[in-house]
């Protein structure tokens, strides 16, 4: 891509590219012709190839929402009690609805440095990636060139065995995901936003019409697994493994014309920049 100028937006855009809102006086390339503007983060990575991609950081945006909730509780006591503040921070823990988000961004970090390891093997990996108009992240984007497909991994760390119960009747099948003998189907639902995300990047393309992106719950915990039934779950088109079964998913062979890897990573780092 031949170098571009950017310049500041005199007007509120939207970035062609990404979707991201522009505000006025941000540095944006603006196309006259096509009257559409491209963020300048859009443009670096337009500009320079494969090199320009942000691949994301795993856990990281579970890290800074941890640091939030901890600073601003910090905040909250410091200002009820000008006296014994630091005391009672010293002596009191952070509540579980905060310490889950440290715990659930150390478990996507350690997924994420497993999941980098199969770069080698010519997959690509993005982490931690914002779904545009939403709130909501995708853990993990992993392109997997030996079955040409997307797979779409969301981190969990759970305690406890994870389970699949029939609670239908008779003539009847109503699947749930248990894990620690509590219901988490929740989960299986919450797939269906990030799989609508990536579907819509690759729609953008005809070329990748009909690449299938197969959305995974991935529970690393040894403990979240029995080694006497030790196999795959799925909920239609979830799969709730581990970390070997995903590997053994992803090298999985495939009669399938072969993808262009590192243009598709591109497409979709933009289309769903990181967190």
């Amino acid at each position: 891509m031949a170098a571009v100028e950017l310049i500041r937006l005199r007007y509120p855009a939207t970035c062609a590219v990404c979707g991201e809102e522009l505000l006025r006086g941000v540095r944006a390339c603006w196309d006259k012709a096509a009257k559409a503007a491209t963020c300048e983060a859009c443009v670096a990575v337009l500009d320079g190839g494969s090199e320009g991609i942000d691949r994301g950081t795993a856990g990281g945006s579970a890290a800074r929402e941890f640091q939030r909730r901890h600073d601003a509780r910090a905040t909250r006591v410091r200002a009820r009690h000008r006296h014994l503040g630091g005391v009672l921070l010293a002596v009191t823990d952070d509540p579980q609805s905060t310490t889950a988000w440290a715990s659930g961004g150390q478990g996507e970090a350690k997924n994420g440095a497993w999941l980098d390891k199969l770069r080698n093997e010519g997959v690509a990996v993005l982490h931690d990636r914002r779904i545009p108009g939403s709130r909501a992240n995708i853990d993990h984007i992993v392109i997997s060139p030996a079955c040409s497909s997307v797979f779409v991994v969301d981190s969990k760390r759970y305690k406890g065995r994870v389970e699949q119960r029939d609670r239908g009747g008779l003539f009847r099948t109503d699947l749930h995901l248990c894990v620690g003998g509590r219901d988490r189907t929740s989960l299986v639902g919450g797939m269906a936003a990030q799989v609508d995300a990536v579907r819509k990047a690759l729609d953008r393309h005809e070329e990748w019409h009909g690449v299938p992106v197969v959305p995974v719950l991935l529970f690393a915990d040894p403990d979240n697994w029995s080694l006497l039934d030790l196999r795959p779950l799925r909920f239609g088109d979830v799969v709730v493994l581990w970390r070997k079964a995903l590997l053994k998913l992803v090298r999985a062979s495939r009669d399938a014309a072969p993808l262009d890897v590192a243009e598709l990573e591109r497409a979709l780092a933009l289309a769903l920049p990181a967190a």
